[in-house]
């Protein structure tokens, strides 16, 4: 049952995203939350950094996660997902807005402690954001 309750801490904090209430982090990612791949640098750690790049992408990025598969065992949670959004702000770098609707996939692994979220890892399609955001161009483009 733990790893049925894990899933379903996961799905919450991607339904929380999506509905734009960074605020239930407090609820649902321990204090001193570890990201292994943070989306910036500069950030602070722990929880307080996690909501931070969440303003960031939902301001310039707002959309929404489509949970493709799920696998959870003991501790950990591996989703993997479609991000999809539209460049309507700023993003860090600066990259300002484009307006392109964007689709990012994605693996995420989430480790879960007393009830929340404490560790996460990721494997992003970030060449593939980099080419809809207009950023760089591969042969053929």
């Amino acid at each position: 049952m733990e790893s049925e309750d894990n899933k379903a801490l996961v799905q919450r904090f991607y339904a929380e995203i999506d509905a734009g209430n960074i605020d239930a982090m407090d609820d649902l990612v321990a204090e001193d939350y570890l990201d292994h791949n943070p989306p910036f640098p500069g950030l602070p750690a722990g929880r307080e950094g996690l909501k931070q790049a969440f303003r960031i992408f939902w301001k310039a990025t707002p959309g929404r996660h489509e949970i493709e598969d799920q696998i959870a065992e003991a501790d950990k949670v591996v989703t993997r997902l479609t991000a999809y959004g539209r460049h309507e702000g700023e993003l860090p770098g600066p990259l300002p807005p484009t307006g392109a609707d964007l689709r990012e996939t994605g693996v995420a692994i989430h480790r879960v402690e007393n009830g929340k979220i404490a560790e996460h890892w990721s494997d992003r399609d970030d060449l593939g954001l980099m080419r809809q955001l207009g950023v760089i161009q591969l042969p053929g483009d």
